[in-house]
């Protein structure tokens, strides 16, 4: 005689616990090049419990047991430099628990407010103008705290002769990236990840390949002005925008976030 099946309230708490940390975990991977790889590994533990305990196959079911335990490791190894970020972030002095439960639990806009995109706007038409190298990381959803520690830490309103002299030629922050998040400039001087791809033209610089890194591995949005010829380019979603206008680059710092 079978078991009879028993639903306890344990359990619903269980599907819905789990079920809010896959939606949280996708929407924060989402738009970033990991989502494919939380997605595929869904997938594959979803088919792992329909052989193991459903079906109950046992030499299949011990074969992708096999293949977990060597996929944890390999999931290392591809994650290794966000997992040292995390790790970054967790060993700061800020407070993580307080930054994660906001960040579960917020629901509020990154969208700049119009007279911020004019800030940044006029900086980089002078920049631009003056062949003066920038990178400019504006945060949207995902969280940029190990990317911020390894510069400059800065809490001012964003204004452009600020953001020009940071970038200024003689600065010592001016090869560094700039973070800014919401309504603030949070960082200067930031080291950000370089993008290893074949398909960047060889005519373009460190600032570029960084800002496409950045844009491969998080939602952020990048705004280069090249020193050597004062163009401005705009990298996100893991593309390059190259050569636009202000006015073009108005329209992507306006509508970023959205």
């Amino acid at each position: 005689m079978s078991e009879r099946f028993v639903l306890r309230w344990v359990d619903v708490v269980d599907v819905i616990l789990v079920a809010f940390l896959l939606y949280k975990t996708y929407k924060m991977l989402n738009g970033t090049t990991a989502i494919k790889v939380f997605v595929g590994l869904i997938t594959f533990i979803f088919v792992w419990w329909v052989v193991t305990a459903v079906f109950q196959m046992q030499l299949l079911g011990a074969f992708l047991d096999q293949i977990v335990n060597v996929g944890a490791i390999a999931l290392i190894i591809l994650f290794q430099e966000e997992i040292r970020q995390w790790l970054t972030m967790l060993g700061s002095k800020q407070n993580f628990v307080m930054r994660f439960l906001t960040r579960i639990f917020s629901s509020k806009s990154t969208a700049l407010e119009d007279s911020d995109v004019m800030q940044i706007v006029v900086a980089c038409k002078n920049m631009a103008r003056g062949k003066i190298g920038a990178l400019i990381v504006l945060k949207n959803e995902k969280d940029l705290k190990g990317i911020e520690v390894t510069g400059e830490q800065i809490d001012a309103s964003i204004n452009s002769r600020l953001i020009e002299n940071i970038f200024f030629k003689n600065s010592p922050l001016h090869d560094g990236a700039m973070i800014i998040s919401k309504d603030r400039i949070v960082a200067a001087g930031c080291i950000l990840p370089v993008s290893h791809s074949f398909n960047i033209p060889k005519s373009l610089g460190l600032r570029h390949r960084a800002a496409l890194g950045m844009s491969e591995r998080s939602d952020a949005m990048c705004v280069i002005i090249s020193e050597e010829t004062g163009r401005i380019s705009v990298s996100k979603n893991g593309e390059l925008k190259l050569d636009i206008s202000p006015e073009e680059l108005e329209k992507e710092l306006s509508t970023y976030s959205e």
